[in-house]
């Protein structure tokens, strides 16, 4: 088989040097040893959380869902298992004003048949209140349960952008692990796939060779204007919110002044 030589006069700008299939190989096999132990810390350090203590708490807690209020109990679907994800929310704010990093979550997780295969329910919860939230899921078109926990105690209220897993022991109910900000991104497959491209996530924060495409803020591209332009101006609105019927360009966030 012919290989091209590696020859820099046939470099392409701001492009990975081009070699032969056998350089490529002999490369990429090198990155296969890391990639290997870094799964390996994966699983050591899952089974750490598998050892972590939990924590007790109120079943019985009332959180409201499309039926009203019901126990937080109730989020089990009779499983042992229960994975939230804790949705931040403004209140009075418009659907293109709700939180752009919770609407990636959220959108990921849009079917959880997965999970409920292996006994774990899945739920979202958030601080907003019922008639604002109903409406919101109505117009994304989510399929997987939320609910309001806006007058709950933390860790099941309190506060948002956390996945948070719970076990469930008869009626008794216990706190097993939360994680939040960069811990969240492994429901977010797509950073994951674009995190094996050779541009990355087009990140100010990324290291990235010399002469590669100037990266911009974090989550730039998770807010776009009604052409798919990244746009976190008062026209854009998250990213997924285009695909749902009757989402249209508007004058404003909406979200000034309002906090989660």
């Amino acid at each position: 088989m012919t290989t091209t030589p590696d020859d820099p006069t046939t470099a392409l700008p701001g492009r990975p040097p081009i070699v032969g299939l056998a350089t490529w190989q002999a490369a990429r096999d090198g990155l296969l040893v890391r990639e290997k132990a870094h799964t390996r810390e994966g699983d050591a350090i899952a089974a750490a959380r598998r050892r972590l203590p939990m924590v007790e708490l109120d079943g019985t807690a009332e959180v409201v869902g499309p039926g009203g209020p019901v126990p937080f109990l109730e989020l089990f679907q009779g499983r042992d298992e229960l994975v939230v994800y804790q949705h931040m929310w403004y209140d009075g704010a418009p659907h293109q004003g709700q939180c752009e990093g919770c609407t990636t979550t959220a959108w990921h997780v849009k079917d959880a048949v997965y999970l409920n295969a292996r006994g774990v329910s899945f739920a979202v919860l958030t601080t907003g209140r019922w008639e604002e939230v109903a409406s919101y899921v109505e117009f994304m078109g989510y399929t997987e349960p939320w609910y309001s926990v806006r007058d709950v105690d933390a860790p099941v209220g309190g506060e948002m952008g956390y996945i948070t897993c719970f076990l469930r022991d008869g009626d008794r109910v216990f706190l097993t692990y939360s994680t939040t900000g960069r811990g969240n991104e492994p429901v977010n497959g797509s950073l994951s796939l674009l995190d094996m491209t050779p541009y990355g996530r087009g990140e100010t924060w990324e290291d990235k060779p010399e002469g590669w495409p100037e990266g911009r803020h974090a989550c730039w591209y998770w807010r776009s204007d009604a052409d798919g332009n990244p746009d976190w101006g008062p026209t854009g609105r998250p990213v997924p919110q285009w695909t749902r019927p009757g989402a249209t360009p508007e004058e404003s966030l909406g979200r000034h002044g309002h906090h989660h």
